[in-house]
């Protein structure tokens, strides 16, 4: 079976029916009712995390690649008043999907079937765009940025979320065979650091922050927070010895706090795990 034998629809719905898939299913928010799959994201530690990344004040926004809208409905919960942008009116995992899950939350979400290389959206027009796993999917990632710089108003965040990171042009192909669904339906990718900062960049953002794998429930969600702590830990018994690490990083104190984010830090620096995942926050001058 070649990348191109499947609709992204179709492969979502042949995940949907492998048993051995189900907890990347409710992983992925790919379970039905969406109503309630949108719920638990919107009650997540990566969503609360994604919350503290936003703008006290809430006004317009637009939900860069919507997919089945679960981003739009943790927004619009959030008292925004949001656009949600999908190319694919897909009753599973598109449009159709987003107006059947507003509908059935009693929100209202604007759906616009478009991609984001040509935003039909006036200058200016929002004080957010936000995206959950976009950028990666660009045709044109320069064009895509410049496109979310000129929507956005001055002042105006863009928060680019979990957006998959390779070390080196070869490791494209090491991730594309080990992703569940490229394999079905060819439309995975994945772009260097340096080059999601330039686009960003280059569109006239400035980065005000970026966060690696490890940095963020943003990003290592679903693991569990008890579980992030063992994995930036894990270097520490052997320096610390294991009394004195697990001491230190029990303890609800400043002092832990430092020295998991430490921590967090150097193993997000020392990974080159094709596809890891890396977020952005970004913001437009506000002159």
């Amino acid at each position: 079976m070649s990348g191109s034998d499947l609709t992204w629809e179709q492969a979502v719905q042949w995940l949907r029916q492998q048993p051995e898939h189900a907890e990347l299913v409710r992983a992925c928010y790919y379970d039905d009712p969406l109503l309630e799959a949108a719920q638990r994201f919107a009650a997540s530690e990566e969503w609360a995390a994604t919350l503290a990344l936003l703008p006290k004040r809430s006004g317009r926004a637009l939900d860069l690649g919507a997919g089945r809208g679960i981003s739009s409905y943790a927004l619009a919960l959030a008292g925004w008043q949001v656009t949600a942008l999908e190319p694919d009116p897909s009753a599973l995992v598109g449009g159709g999907a987003i107006r059947q899950l507003a509908a059935d939350a009693g929100l209202s979400i604007q759906v616009v079937e478009e991609y984001g290389e040509k935003l039909p959206f006036a200058s200016g027009a929002f004080g957010l765009v936000y995206g959950r796993q976009v950028l990666h999917h660009a045709n044109d990632l320069s064009q895509l940025c410049r496109e979310v710089s000129r929507v956005l108003q001055p002042g105006g965040v863009f928060v680019a979320a979990r957006e998959h990171v390779i070390s080196r042009q070869e490791d494209l192909s090491v991730f594309l065979a080990n992703h569940a669904l490229h394999r079905f339906y060819g439309g995975e990718n994945a772009f260097r650091l340096s080059e999601y900062r330039q686009a960003i960049l280059s569109s006239g953002l400035h980065i005000e922050r970026q966060m690696g794998p490890l940095e963020s429930a943003v990003n290592y969600f679903p693991m569990s927070r008890q579980e992030w702590r063992r994995a930036c830990a894990s270097p520490l018994p052997r320096i610390l010895g294991p009394s004195l690490a697990d001491q230190l990083l029990n303890e609800k104190t400043a002092f832990s706090r430092g020295l998991l984010a430490l921590a967090s830090h150097l193993k997000t620096r020392m990974s080159s795990a094709p596809g890891r995942l890396y977020s952005f926050v970004a913001r437009k001058s506000a002159s």
